[in-house]
């Protein structure tokens, strides 16, 4: 519940009923007669809510909002007028107001307002705490979560976290399966020791083994010294095996073997080495599919999926996306030396109806470019990317996904948009390239397997 409450009105009468009514709730009432007067008591007194009317002499409410949202963010503005319109209502939500109340009304409203506004506030101190938890937690990469989503993977990655079972994760490319890793690693006791992540499909497949497992001096042409592998480096800490879809089929065995024995056998030695090593893999690949296509090893899934936590995304928990807009604002307001402090409702309205195809990891750059782009304290709609203005791929106001056009309305399967998506990117790479595949997979930030995979998978002849 609230303690202080502050009352800002130019109707002397209003003022002291309300004072009345709030002060036989147990409230602790102050009242200003205008918004002047109002911003100079919060100077010197704490205030927990805000009963504003629209229509004052001077500074009137939709001025105040602004004022009062800047200097002491987080506290609820509750916008009272005589004029009562639900096109005011919606404006002074966009604005910042927490609610809009018509005069006259009812004691019971007042005090229902003020309960949800008091519940709300409870719930975002609740996160911020929760969020310098986790960032205390994990170190410098703070998971953000408020939906049921994340805090239940969030829940059973702590469950987890203390034992040395193989972990899969899985999600969308951009959903931040790396951060749970290290999030696993940070609370398991293994945290003092070496966090090793690979991306298995960035390294050339005739490399991989020895990168993975090791090579002694002379073992193959070009081995001048002997090399410890990422398995050794990871002994007794984590090694964290990105794409694991791209693992070679013959290294899967491999794989597989070093995970049981926990031993490892680098390249051209005769003897095994023992190792102590957790590892957690992840993938944005659907891994059923890949047994079925025989490209991954059916033993090998069971071996890694014994905890498995799919990271959902972004689209799947928009409660997140203010926390997370507000994270990755305090991160670049500080590397980048601006001082923007917020995203104005408006903005925020956009970002959180976006459906993210690029998940948490556009958002990041997305806040990034926002921040550059934004000259005073407050990120408007105008630095946002244009798709994000528009509403391309955010949902409507029935919660169906708007069309990016008349095909796509057609057919709305995401499975196949997607291949097409990805294809034509691949055939504009190779016609930029002039077909050098090496060139198109680095212009598409892709290994150049992966490309070669692709260009089979979509049937593209180049």
């Amino acid at each position: 519940m609230f303690q202080n409450i502050l009352i800002v009105d130019d109707d002397a009468a209003l003022r002291e009923s309300l004072d009345l009514l709030l002060a036989a709730e147990g409230y602790v009432v102050r009242t200003a007669s205008n918004g002047q007067a109002a911003l100079e008591l919060l100077e010197i007194t704490p205030v927990d809510a805000i009963l504003c009317d629209l229509r004052m002499p001077g500074i009137d409410g939709f001025d105040l909002i602004p004022q009062i949202t800047r200097q002491w963010p987080g506290i609820p503005i509750i916008l009272m007028s005589a004029h009562g319109t639900e096109d005011l209502a919606i404006e002074a939500i966009q604005r910042g107001a927490y609610d809009y109340l018509a005069k006259p009304f009812q004691p019971a409203e007042i005090r229902l307002t003020l309960r949800k506004a008091a519940e709300r506030e409870g719930l975002r101190r609740q996160n911020l705490l929760l969020q310098r938890e986790m960032s205390r937690s994990v170190g410098d990469r703070a998971i953000v979560a408020a939906s049921d989503e994340m805090i239940g993977l969030l829940e059973l990655l702590e469950r987890t976290a203390a034992y040395k079972s193989t972990v899969l994760v899985t999600g969308e490319s951009g959903t931040g399966k790396e951060v749970i890793a290290r999030a696993i690693h940070a609370q398991s006791p293994r945290r003092d020791a070496p966090f090793v992540a690979v991306n298995c499909g960035a390294i050339p497949e005739n490399l991989l083994e020895s990168e993975l497992f090791g090579h002694v001096k002379g073992a193959f042409t070009g081995a001048s010294r002997a090399h410890r592998g990422l398995f050794a480096e990871a002994h007794r800490g984590t090694l964290f095996l990105d794409e694991i879809a791209e693992l070679p089929t013959a290294l899967q065995v491999k794989l597989l073997r070093a995970i049981q024995e926990e031993e490892i056998r680098p390249v051209g030695d005769s003897k095994s080495q023992s190792v102590d090593v957790r590892v957690i893999a992840a993938t944005a690949r659907d891994l059923a599919r890949e047994i079925e296509a025989g490209r991954f090893r059916e033993d090998l899934f069971y071996r890694l999926n014994v905890v498995r936590l799919e990271v959902p995304p972004l689209r799947a928990r928009r409660k997140d996306i203010p926390l997370l807009v507000d994270h990755f604002l305090a991160r670049f307001r500080v590397a980048l030396a601006k001082n923007v402090r917020r995203v104005s409702d408006p903005a925020l309205a956009r970002l959180v109806a976006y459906d993210w195809p690029g998940n948490v990891r556009e958002l990041e750059n997305l806040i990034e470019r926002a921040v550059i782009l934004t000259d005073g304290d407050v990120v408007e709609i105008a630095a946002l990317p244009t798709a994000v203005q528009l509403g391309s791929g955010a949902r409507s106001a029935g919660g169906k996904s708007s069309a990016l056009s008349e095909g796509v309305a057609e057919d709305l399967s995401m499975r196949r948009a997607r291949r097409d998506f990805e294809a034509d990117l691949i055939r504009r790479a190779l016609a930029r390239t002039g077909g050098n595949r090496t060139h198109a997979a680095k212009l598409l930030e892709i290994s150049h397997r992966a490309l070669l995979y692709k260009l089979k998978d979509y049937d593209i002849r180049d």
